[in-house]
């Protein structure tokens, strides 16, 4: 099953500027002439420490506020830490509410719920890369968290040319199912190409953190679940259409409530639900070419 991802409603004024992070790898100290080891180094982290309420780092991440009538969903994002804040123990804890505290105005009318969503557009982006997030997921009908990436150039070339990649979706009717999605020229939306993981002996994704993974390389994406490969995808898998995942990417974390794909919450739903992230990590390998 693959997600039917519409575009999205961006900050896009935020997509020219970019801040890199990346930290260059020590060397290796091998004689000249013998190939040095693969040698990971940190290009983004984020382990979300400090205080309980405080907002997150705003030199990694910008807040994104408003509705989101592509999709249908039926929450309003918020800025500050009134829907993402920090737990003080070293998570970040993104919040749904059933709520309207501020007459929020919606696509379908008067807002009935708050989230959160989050990117580094403008404070980070990376070509090729270990991308990873380690998150305990919501639970319930409607339900929808996500963890993935969006072509820095949707400012110029919009979606879906700027490419999309997803890391991880859930839907809360599907408790014990992952997704991992890419969007393209071609391949948007419903017709995205992607596979799902499931947990074995019937698991919740929202009982415990996992961790969910990309590594992706020129010409390749590959995901994983706590380590576990489930799919590899490659331009021979896009029918002949543009492969567009060579070039800078920003990260993008959201707790969606509502939708085309999730259906929207009911009677069953119990708020607030909770995705709570305890690390975000980019990292990149420095193979010394041979001489």
């Amino acid at each position: 099953m693959t997600s039917p991802r519409l575009p999205r409603r961006l900050l896009l004024s935020a997509l020219c500027a970019l801040s890199a992070l990346t930290l260059v790898p020590a060397s290796s100290g091998l004689a000249a002439g013998v190939p040095g080891p693969r040698v990971a180094a940190a290009a983004f982290t984020d382990d979300f420490d400090g205080p309980a309420g405080s907002a997150v780092d705003g030199a990694k991440w910008q807040i994104e506020t408003g509705d989101n009538v592509n999709n249908h969903e039926r929450q309003y994002y918020t800025a500050g830490n009134s829907n993402a804040a920090l737990d003080g123990q070293g998570h970040l804890v993104i919040t749904a509410r059933r709520e309207n505290p501020n007459n929020y105005q919606c696509w379908y009318g008067t807002c009935e719920y708050t989230s959160a969503r989050l990117n580094t557009a403008g404070r980070f982006t990376r070509t090729y890369g270990h991308v990873e997030a380690r998150m305990k997921v919501p639970r319930g009908q409607g339900m929808w968290p996500a963890f993935w990436m969006l072509g820095d150039d949707i400012g110029q070339v919009g979606w879906p040319n700027s490419g999309e990649i997803d890391v991880m979706e859930n839907v809360g009717f599907e408790p014990s199912t992952v997704h991992g999605t890419l969007h393209g020229p071609g391949y948007s939306g419903s017709g995205g190409i992607g596979a799902a993981y499931t947990l074995p002996g019937g698991q919740a994704f929202a009982d415990d953190f996992h961790t969910f993974a990309v590594d992706w390389a020129p010409g390749s994406v590959t995901w994983s679940v706590d380590g576990n490969v489930f799919q590899r995808r490659t331009p021979a898998d896009l029918g002949g259409n543009n492969w567009v995942f060579d070039k800078p990417f920003f990260l993008i974390l959201n707790l969606a409530v509502g939708g085309y794909w999730p259906g929207d919450p009911d009677g069953s739903t119990s708020f607030p639900q909770q995705l709570v992230v305890d690390h975000v990590r980019v990292t990149t390998s420095d193979l010394r070419p041979p001489v």
